[in-house]
């Protein structure tokens, strides 16, 4: 078990590098991974089963602490992710499918990315976790209500259909992991170590299904879609740091807000995508999910950095004095 440890904590570590070895294998090797697709959904109800069986009461300390931090960040991430996915589809005039993909991915709840990503940057881990499951928990009623507001003017969009794929793959596993945890306390902490390897597989064997699936796609829009993602992303993180500095938030929450409100639950969308819409409108997750592992490993590297220079400033001038 010692060993599985370790190596679930290494794959933890390095999970941005893994998301692009694979999204390269899927669209070297697309038959090697296209036989995923039909099982994206359960890959994304295990994720999520994982994450109920790590979720505990210290996890909902921060909505009790800080509940007014909390909702802003929940309200940001299902306001700024949409509005500005709209505005990219709408003013860049993207075909329906693509549109309908970046608009879905951006009305996603937070992904469980941001937590490592807000933690190493020195930012407030406990709020990134209380808006990360506030915002699961919201997803089957906000996200197909969002997706019917902003993309129903390119593809028809089935609410109800999209709650019960939501409900099945996410609120469900989650509640399935909470009751497994709370009557096998002692055998689940023995075995929730192992747990990031197991998220690490579902995420990159649902992106290379993805990718491979979509290779002719990818060659023939992938550009495009890189650009709107790239877009998307740094707005969100830009818009979600500003919009908490505007709500006069200490530096380490600021860090928490922005990082949780780019990052994206892009497994889902891929899900949703999948079963709802078509092949092609799969492709902006998979390739946010890419993405943002790569920008919120920069900017948390960055902000790391940044605190540990002013950290050590602040040391010397003490001493100074």
């Amino acid at each position: 078990m010692g060993y599985l440890i370790k190596i679930s904590q290494f794959a933890g570590k390095t999970f941005a590098v893994w998301v692009i070895i694979f999204a390269l294998l899927g669209f070297a090797f697309p038959s090697s991974f296209v036989w995923i697709s039909p099982y994206i959904t359960i890959l994304l109800g295990l994720i999520m089963f994982g994450m109920g069986l790590t979720l505990t009461a210290n996890d909902f300390r921060e909505l009790f602490r800080k509940p007014l931090h909390v909702l802003i960040g929940v309200f940001l991430q299902y306001t700024i992710m949409p509005l500005t996915a709209f505005g990219l589809a709408y003013g860049l005039r993207l075909p329906s499918e693509i549109a309908v993909g970046v608009i879905l991915v951006g009305c996603c709840p937070g992904g469980t990315a941001s937590n490592v990503m807000t933690f190493l940057a020195k930012g407030n881990t406990a709020l990134s976790i209380a808006i990360t499951t506030v915002s699961t928990l919201l997803a089957p009623f906000l996200t197909p209500f969002l997706i019917l507001f902003f993309a129903k003017e390119w593809l028809p969009v089935s609410p109800g259909s999209l709650f019960t794929s939501i409900l099945q793959a996410v609120l469900l596993p989650i509640f399935a992991g909470l009751i497994v945890r709370f009557f096998f306390k002692k055998q689940v902490e023995k075995t929730v170590q192992v747990l990031p390897l197991i998220s690490v597989l579902g995420i990159v064997a649902i992106i290379a299904a993805v990718v491979g699936g979509n290779r002719e796609n990818i060659i023939q829009s992938g550009l495009l879609i890189f650009a709107v993602v790239i877009l998307h992303n740094g707005l969100g993180l830009l818009l979600g740091f500003v919009s908490a500095k505007c709500f006069r938030m200490d530096m380490a929450s600021q860090k928490a807000i922005a990082i949780e409100v780019g990052m994206q639950n892009s497994g889902l969308g891929a899900a949703l995508a999948t079963a709802h819409f078509s092949p092609l409108s799969a492709v902006p997750s998979a390739i946010f999910s890419v993405w943002h592992n790569l920008s919120g490993s920069w900017l948390a590297t960055y902000w790391s950095k940044k605190t540990k220079v002013t950290h050590s400033s602040a040391l010397n001038m003490d001493r100074k004095l």
